[in-house]
């Protein structure tokens, strides 16, 4: 459907694209869930027959009468927001049950409802999606030489590419939101768009979901709290720590519940860890990591800026890490893939862990700049020497992503990229 005469806007790819196609192929039902504003309503709209906007007044009338009216349309026919409507779930449910068609429907949604015992689970009808913000490869020109994600998997080496972005380059795509509404905004635009959102989050979104008794400035905080700890394993009593600037008497249950909510609304997502058999006696550390929806909007938490982030390189290489798992994460997705973590008692980390529902995996360490290279290659080896490589498989490629480095493949087969050549 043409976005155009729908929404006003003509609409950008995404790279979850061919994932919903290949979706409404395979099921009657595909629900795509994400975080406000990262496009799930131009998704839909550009992937449907027709449509229905379930928070407007209209649908909202025809809910209390005609609820199964709204079910009408050309297949696949989009109901955005559903979540707004809850009770529909069960209606879907039932017509793609009755249909043999796969590609019924398309709900669309930014908050995880909660369950109940009247809304049945949906196995076997509905498949889910993820719509994150977007990544650099979407939202940034690509460049000549892009170093495929996919390609890796089959061993295919990336052609070199001497050529390095600066780290103003850096910092510049950084801060450049992944919301497709706010990619071509000014710093200060965008800054002001970013700070409005997490407002909105504390305001509104978040008492949508929960009868939340403190103010809005706690969340706030918390948000800032976790922008602070990005891309780290943060404990819950650290959090807590921060937050009683503004709420003292603030406990940690309390912050585990408003991390649910947060959650929920896809604000935060958790990087699990991988448990893999280890050739020694230590012991793999379960804690996940946290990151929010978008780096930008953790700089925006945090009032980071250009000139801020130059003179905290701390800071920076925190978001820069949270920006390649971000990417990393949406590149996976395409090849039905998910992004976790590996930390050791001994010591031993590695960034991110890109498994395959296939078993295959690939090991990625992260660094800021591009000199760091060497020690990157070497902390992967020594953290994969540790794994038993006998019940995990050999990984299908080592790969180190820079913000500030080349593209090169290391006498030992590491690849290495900065981020902004890195692609699906």
């Amino acid at each position: 459907m043409d976005t155009a005469s729908v929404l006003g806007r003509a609409y950008r790819p995404r790279l979850i694209d061919a994932e919903l196609h290949r979706a409404l192929a395979a099921s009657g039902a595909v629900v795509i869930e994400g975080a406000r504003a990262t496009g799930k309503t131009m998704t839909g709209v550009h992937a449907a027959a027709s449509y229905v906007f379930l928070d407007e007044v209209e649908s909202r009338n025809l809910l209390e009468i005609a609820p199964r009216a709204l079910l009408d349309g050309a297949a696949p026919r989009l109901l955005d927001e559903w979540q707004t409507a809850p009770d529909l779930w069960n209606l879907v449910r039932r017509a793609v049950d009755a249909s043999a068609e796969p590609g019924r429907f398309i709900l669309t949604g930014s908050a995880v409802p909660p369950d109940d015992l009247t809304r049945h689970t949906g196995a076997g009808r509905f498949l889910r999606l993820r719509e994150r913000t977007m990544t650099w490869a979407e939202k940034l020109d690509s460049p000549p030489t892009q170093v495929s994600l996919a390609q890796l998997f089959e061993a295919r080496a990336p052609q070199t590419d001497s050529v390095t972005p600066d780290l103003e380059f850096v910092i510049d795509s950084l801060l450049r939101p992944g919301f497709p509404g706010m990619t071509e905004l000014t710093q200060a635009q965008s800054g002001d768009r970013l700070r409005g959102y997490i407002d909105d989050v504390a305001r509104t979104d978040i008492r949508r979901l929960a009868d939340v008794r403190h103010e809005p400035e706690v969340i706030k905080q918390l948000i800032a709290a976790l922008a602070r700890s990005v891309a780290s394993e943060v404990a819950h009593k650290t959090l807590a720590s921060d937050v009683r600037a503004v709420a003292p008497s603030i406990d940690e249950e309390t912050i585990s519940r408003y991390l649910g909510l947060l959650q929920r609304l896809f604000i935060v997502e958790a990087q699990r860890p991988w448990t893999p058999a280890l050739r020694s006696r230590a012991r793999v550390r379960r804690s996940p990591k946290l990151h929010l929806v978008d780096p930008a909007l953790a700089a925006a938490a945090l009032g980071a800026g250009p000139s801020q982030l130059m003179g905290d390189l701390h800071t920076l290489g925190a978001l820069f890490e949270s920006a390649v798992i971000h990417d990393l994460t949406v590149f996976a997705s395409t090849l039905g893939g998910a992004v976790r973590h590996y930390r050791d008692s001994n010591g031993r980390e590695i960034d991110a862990i890109v498994t395959l529902p296939d078993g295959r995996w690939g090991a990625v360490e992260i660094k800021l700049g591009g000199r760091q290279l060497a020690s990157a290659v070497a902390s992967l080896a020594a953290a994969i020497d540790q794994i038993d490589l006998d019940a995990s498989g050999a990984p299908a490629f080592r790969l180190v992503v820079t913000g500030t480095g080349p593209v090169v493949v290391t006498d030992d087969g590491t690849v290495s990229t900065p981020l902004s050549s890195l692609a699906p």
